[in-house]
């Protein structure tokens, strides 16, 4: 049986995700609807189209 020949990725997009998400998840914890607000506002990514 042969075994692979395993590549290493540079970028590995899952982890990356969990990484960003985790982060967001500590940063809004037990904030009030209007921090929240605020934060995602601040936060948001800009249009290209704009």
């Amino acid at each position: 049986m042969k075994t692979k020949n395993k590549i290493k990725k540079g970028f590995d997009t899952v982890k990356t995700f969990r990484a960003i998400k985790d982060q967001i998840s500590k940063d809004i914890k037990g904030m009030t609807f209007e921090q929240l607000q605020v934060y995602l506002n601040k936060t948001k990514l800009k249009s290209k189209t704009a």
